[in-house]
């Protein structure tokens, strides 16, 4: 089966909806196989207290794209998708504008997920480096089921 760019940025804005993701303004914009692309504007909601881009806010949009990017690769009626560690590195700061999270699939196992996430501005410019690993759980059936 094809990979169906549309369904997927639908998937991963709708499971936003009342989210961290939606409090910090990120939307995913592009999406292929092993590839997903978000953006988070940067702004005195997501500063440190010297104006600047906080390294949580960064993690957090590295994390949210890692992670929606998982759900892409497994079937959510059946599995669930858990980071289980996080790394980042933060090379340049940033005042204001817009950030571009993009993550990439390095390993693809059937319970062991490892992307690469670069967060970049406007020019490319990278502004953290980011790894996280996703472990792929089976759903567990909630009580009323």
């Amino acid at each position: 089966m094809a990979f169906d760019k549309e369904r997927a940025l639908k998937l991963c804005n709708d499971y936003s909806k009342n989210t961290l993701m939606e409090t910090l303004g990120i939307v995913y914009t592009d999406a292929a196989e092993g590839f997903l692309q978000a953006t988070m504007p940067v702004n005195p909601t997501v500063h440190q207290p010297m104006g600047l881009l906080h390294g949580g806010a960064s993690v957090a949009l590295a994390e949210s794209v890692g992670s929606a990017a998982s759900l892409l690769f497994i079937n959510p009626e059946v599995q669930e998708v858990r980071g289980i560690e996080i790394s980042a590195n933060h090379l340049r700061s940033k005042r204001e504008g817009m950030v571009t999270g993009t993550a990439r699939i390095v390993h693809q196992g059937r319970s062991i997920h490892l992307w690469e996430i670069k967060i970049t501005d406007e020019q490319d410019r990278l502004i953290s480096l980011c790894k996280i690993t996703n472990m792929i759980l089976p759903r567990k059936k909630s009580s009323g089921q």
